[in-house]
């Protein structure tokens, strides 16, 4: 069990840490007593953060500020539903709470996972496939043609053409794709101007854009209406939910969200005024938030949402699995019987050389 990072907990090791404390606190025990219980359960699993906050809590310190002393472990929407559950004294609550915004968020990691593996092993072998042929076994039917002394055919002479200069640049291209990642990744760590532009470009692709912005809407649903569910005013529960987003879209949409209803917009104009070209949101989500606003069911209203979204994102990311894996074999085998096909055309025209 030696999932936790150094620096990171990381999702699964918020989840179970939550949910540890959640059992021994549900059994009767105070906090301080369940602190020092994990340290003992969990041996060095627990070691780079859980001798610090027991100490921080001995010393008189909230669960808030302990864990503010290491945020960089927890994220910011973790940290303030336990503020908010200090103020109404249900810790409970909140740890429940965490755990089941922390179980969906595995799960629809896991769905993505599990839709995208297979295609994207299938692409890779098949790109390696196809790189071994051009370097290895075109170059042997190439010193066979050699012998025929005779003028191959131009689908021939051009695939021949195409594997000497793969073979001979190989190292080359190398670099320069390993390159131009290296590139690629500096910028966008440090930029996050690049991190932005990314992100938007990510929910324009074909076929996996409208996958990744009803990831990101369902996430942003059920951060909002947990938040919301846990006591926060809104205004507090969209600047959370701002700065515990993994995408800049969302974190701006939600900042500006954040701005209009600060100064006094109802929830309809701030979310057509945050969104108007639709980038995250669709109409159907506008409607119903707006709907919830005004019926006072806010919280409910983004939670049902969200799980709508979930739903949606599952069946599609199945039929994506169930549609792309005949179409990449289908394609895969093309292309590799035109390479034989286009090998063995000299063969067959060798009764005519003769």
């Amino acid at each position: 069990m030696h999932f936790l990072l150094r620096r990171q907990l990381g999702i699964k090791g918020q989840l179970q840490f939550a949910e540890q404390l959640l059992s021994l606190l549900e059994s009767g025990l105070p906090l301080l007593n369940a602190i020092e219980l994990l340290q003992q359960v969990n041996g060095s699993d627990y070691d780079h953060f859980l001798p610090k906050l027991y100490t921080k809590l001995k010393q008189g310190n909230s669960l808030t500020q302990s864990l503010l002393l290491q945020a960089d472990l927890f994220s910011p929407e973790f940290i303030n539903l336990i503020r908010v559950s200090e103020r109404t004294g249900d810790l409970e609550l909140a740890l429940r709470t965490i755990c089941r915004q922390l179980s969906a968020k595995m799960e629809l990691s896991s769905q993505i996972r599990q839709a995208l593996t297979y295609p994207l092993i299938t692409l890779i072998s098949s790109l390696f496939l196809l790189v071994a042929m051009m370097i290895w076994v075109i170059p042997v039917f190439k010193e066979v043609f050699a012998n025929f002394r005779a003028e191959l055919p131009p689908a021939t002479s051009i695939l021949i053409a195409t594997s000497d200069l793969i073979k001979e640049f190989s190292l080359f291209i190398a670099l320069l794709s390993l390159g131009g990642a290296s590139i690629f990744i500096f910028f966008w760590v440090r930029s996050v101007r690049v991190q932005k532009l990314c992100d938007r470009i990510s929910f324009k692709l074909p076929i996996f854009g409208n996958l990744l912005r009803l990831a990101t809407l369902s996430n942003w649903c059920r951060t909002l209406g947990h938040l919301l569910h846990s006591g926060l005013a809104l205004p507090d529960a969209i600047r959370i939910t701002a700065q515990s987003s993994n995408h800049w879209l969302s974190h701006d949409l939600s900042a500006e969200l954040f701005k209009h209803l600060t100064r006094g917009w109802p929830l309809r104009e701030s979310l057509n005024k945050s969104d108007p070209h639709l980038y995250l949101f669709d109409k159907e989500t506008l409607h119903l938030l707006a709907i919830g606003a005004e019926s006072a069911s806010l919280a409910k209203m983004l939670n049902k949402r969200a799980e709508v979204l979930q739903t949606r994102l599952s069946n599609e990311l199945k039929t994506l699995g169930q549609t792309m894996e005949p179409l990449l074999m289908i394609g895969i085998g093309l292309i590799i019987g035109a390479l034989v096909v286009i090998l063995y055309l000299p063969i067959f025209n060798l009764g005519q050389v003769v």
